[in-house]
């Protein structure tokens, strides 16, 4: 038995840890909508414009847009790249059959990249029809890279993603918990804003570890059992 409650609860605490991949579905818009509506417009051809940049402070929902996008467009059996500027400052482009080129952080690409990235643009613009979708943490006007490649980023559609608000996510969490068939009281969406990652997808893990320990003790969920949950698993 103990060696299934230590079991247990390292399972907990990789589903608390281990993000749920990025999807246009499970992204939460609050005043995104028109956003999220462009690049699910991209995925069926239906934009006009072919070049997005989406700007915002980290934890907003940029690396999960460019990814769920990316994925998107591998599930219908195109080619479709991501590259986080964060992990890899320096790499090579290459436009070749590429219907979707999503680039994260591109205030970190490094210069040689910089250059490389300005070319592949311009290749991509006057002879691809891919997805150019790219993301920093300002808008493109204040950029510190190359000014001619701070000119291509911002000649597209540019979007600024506001994060949303503690009512918003008080309300998300809430809509998930009934989506899995329980409800969950306020002021445990208070408790894990005042205590937890304050991102979405960290507070919907936690919410979701929280109805599994609640079944394996058969116990109501109360904010008891989540201090119970977050010592034991954290």
């Amino acid at each position: 038995m103990k060696w299934f409650q230590r079991a247990s609860m390292k399972q907990l605490l990789l589903d608390i840890s281990s993000p749920r991949p990025p999807t246009l579905e499970n992204f939460i818009p609050g005043h995104n909508f028109e956003l999220l509506q462009t690049l699910k417009n991209a995925l069926t051809n239906q934009n006009l414009e072919r070049f997005i940049y989406v700007w915002g402070n980290s934890g907003c929902g940029k690396s999960h847009l460019l990814q769920a996008v990316v994925e998107a467009f591998i599930q219908q059996e195109l080619k479709a790249i991501y590259v986080s500027c964060e992990i890899n400052s320096e790499f090579a482009f290459e436009a070749a059959s590429i219907r979707c080129m999503a680039i994260d952080n591109v205030e970190r690409l490094g210069a040689a990249a910089q250059i490389r990235l300005f070319n592949f643009y311009n290749q991509v613009r006057e002879e691809g029809d891919a997805l150019f979708l790219v993301s920093g943490e300002v808008s493109p006007a204040r950029l510190s890279l190359r000014q001619d490649l701070v000119t291509r980023l911002a000649w597209g559609l540019v979007y600024q993603i506001h994060e949303l608000n503690d009512e918003e996510k008080r309300e998300a969490m809430k809509n998930h918990a009934i989506s899995c068939g329980f409800e969950l009281p306020y002021e445990i969406c208070d408790y894990l804003l005042q205590h937890q990652q304050r991102n979405l997808p960290a507070l919907i893990r936690v919410v979701d570890a929280l109805d599994r320990y609640s079944l394996a003790k058969q116990r109501p969920i109360t904010l008891p059992l989540l201090r119970e949950l977050l010592q034991v698993a954290l």
